[in-house]
């Protein structure tokens, strides 16, 4: 496996929509970069309370758990991570990875740096669709997470051959998904 670079990324990746990664004075980077892309955060979260004493349970998992806020109807251009919490949800970026290559999610520096985690996923072979992501605030204080900006990064690796059994074989849960998609044990 080798690490794709910025050109082989715009070749081979489908990202859409694709940005290149200029400059955008004030906001958090996005698009290309040397050896990933940097996605932007959408509109949407859903905010993890316990505002209905709902139990977590990855088999069973309620809606009644998140509260969802868009940013687009509230007007503001971010939302706020209560202490300790986390949020739910989904990149501007539809992504569709070839059948021998794989990405890596990670959380971008910027805001790691100030204890906001972006948790590490694998983008598997074949699959398709807007990833749902989880950020985690993990400081004591309310942390601002801003909608339409970077929010973490696609390291891609390309193999020395295609797979075996994609994503798209194995007809995966999660291939396709539109929007912000909770947990689901088939």
């Amino acid at each position: 496996m080798g690490v794709l670079c910025d050109s082989q990324i715009r070749e081979l990746i489908g990202i859409e929509p694709f940005e290149d990664n200029t400059k955008r004075q004030g906001k958090i980077s996005y698009g290309v970069s040397s050896y990933g892309y940097d996605l932007r955060v959408g509109s949407v979260f859903k905010i993890f309370t316990n505002v209905n004493c709902e139990i977590v349970d990855p088999k069973r998992f309620s809606e009644r758990s998140f509260v969802t806020i868009d940013t687009l109807d509230t007007g503001k251009d971010h939302v706020l991570i209560p202490p300790n919490s986390f949020a739910l949800c989904e990149t501007v970026e539809t992504i569709e990875m070839p059948r021998d290559a794989l990405a890596i999610c990670v959380g971008k520096s910027t805001y790691a740096r100030c204890g906001i985690i972006v948790n590490v996923t694998p983008i598997e072979p074949e699959w398709r669709g807007k990833v749902t992501l989880e950020v985690s605030n993990t400081t004591p204080l309310p942390a601002k997470i801003y909608a339409n900006e970077g929010i973490a990064q696609l390291v891609f690796l390309k193999a020395d051959r295609v797979c075996a059994v994609s994503y798209a074989d194995k007809r995966g849960k999660y291939q396709d998904q539109v929007g912000l998609t909770l947990p689901k044990v088939d």
